[in-house]
């Protein structure tokens, strides 16, 4: 059997990822099929740490979050990524994978607080590291902690899961079915075009540690594991 291209990947989920199409809340039907993936991934002896986001239940920066100043609002967001992070937490262990929570804001009752040591050794361990929480500091989106916990853990890749597109392209494939869907793009590409990718925090925080980021869709089954082998699917960014 060929070896796993990468071994030790961050994967990150938007929330709406989680949301599968109903578009809001958890759809439970997504979260057993993304936890099957990760499966698979596991057994290949791949070591995986997710990112969640929370845009399925709060995004501070939306129409109800108006008359709540931004940091509060982001706080709320970062709690919605724990309900998210316990509801994979969840799909995985029901399956017989181990895994561990961690968040950026203490709250010990449900979950570890991140301590970066920690999760590298759950990570040696095969369980699945889950950070929620964000970076625990307003202002910062789930894209930057992606970047930012990858370069903490030093791992190699960062996989951007989709729900709507398998990939980047050069506008919105929906709203424009002539856009142009890129095989490879360089990091200084996405900053200049606004292609949407991540936020410019992340994509520059990429940059500087060098981390490769694929972002391809999760709704099709066995995507997790074709990037982890190093097939070509979706876009690929670095250099």
């Amino acid at each position: 059997m060929t070896k796993p291209h990468y071994k030790r990947v961050v994967l990150k989920l938007s929330g709406e990822a989680l949301a599968g199409t109903q578009g809001f809340g958890i759809d439970s039907k997504m979260i057993e099929s993304i936890a099957n993936q990760i499966g698979e991934v596991i057994t290949l002896g791949v070591e995986v740490a997710v990112v969640v986001g929370g845009g399925n239940i709060w995004r501070g920066v939306s129409e109800s979050a108006k008359g709540i100043d931004r940091a509060t609002a982001d706080y709320m967001g970062m709690l919605a990524t724990v309900m998210n992070a316990l509801a994979l937490q969840a799909g995985l262990e029901k399956l017989g994978v181990e895994s561990r929570v961690q968040t950026s804001i203490e709250m010990r009752q449900v979950a570890e607080p991140y301590i970066r040591r920690r999760a590298i050794r759950h990570l040696e361990k095969r369980r699945v590291v889950i950070f929620a929480g964000g970076t625990g500091n307003p202002f910062f989106s789930t894209d930057t902690t992606a970047a930012l916990r990858a370069a903490e853990i030093e791992a190699e890749v960062i996989l951007m899961a989709k729900n709507k597109v398998d990939g980047v392209y050069s506008a919105d494939p929906v709203l424009h079915p002539e856009a142009t869907k890129y095989d490879h793009l360089s990091y200084i590409e996405i900053l200049q075009q606004g292609l949407g990718v991540m936020d410019s925090t992340a994509s520059t925080l990429c940059m500087e540690n060098n981390i490769p980021i694929i972002v391809f869709s999760i709704l099709e089954e066995g995507n997790i594991k074709k990037v982890v082998m190093g097939d070509q699917i979706g876009t690929v960014i670095g250099g």
